[in-house]
């Protein structure tokens, strides 16, 4: 009679759930969410989450800089946003693009910065998710960080002088 029955499935009948039980599908036993769902709940917001920083303020001062445009760095296409009136590009980008082949890693990128006394801007939740969507980040990174066209300029001589 299951599955040739007119009447509705009810909760409890095994052919209204589309997925087997947790324990079933995954080997480890525990629960998991499909990725629509996860970056469901992520980008609908939810309540109980501490504000969200916007270019080094907290709360709700400064609106967001989240317009982004692609500009040409060393012939390639780069996204940059305009923070308070300066350009600022995408540094993981450019690393993939121009110094991934030239140094150990972007640790080392990082400790080149330091010495070089440049201070990437750290970018806000909503610059991240509009560089994921352009593909100018790894789907799954959750932080990201800017520097200016100059101090690229530095750190790229500071990496092909090296």
């Amino acid at each position: 009679m299951a599955g040739t029955s007119s009447l509705p499935l009810s909760p409890t009948d095994p052919q209204f759930h589309s997925e087997p039980p947790y324990g079933a599908s995954s080997p480890s036993g525990s629960p998991h969410l499909s990725v629509a769902r996860l970056a469901g709940a992520f980008l609908t917001g939810g309540g109980g989450r501490a504000p969200v920083s916007v270019n080094g303020t907290s709360g709700g001062g400064a609106p967001p800089q989240t317009d982004c445009k692609m500009v040409e760095v060393h012939g390639a296409q780069v996204a940059s946003f305009t923070v308070n009136g300066v350009e600022l590009i995408c540094l993981p980008q450019v690393f993939e693009l121009f110094l991934k082949h030239l140094v150990g890693g972007l640790h080392t990128v990082y400790t080149k910065l330091k010495r070089l006394d440049i201070s990437p801007v750290v970018c806000s939740v909503e610059q991240v998710r509009v560089l994921r969507g352009l593909g100018a980040i790894q789907p799954g990174v959750n932080r990201c960080k800017l520097i200016t066209r100059a101090d690229f300029e530095t750190l790229y001589r500071d990496c092909t002088n090296a």
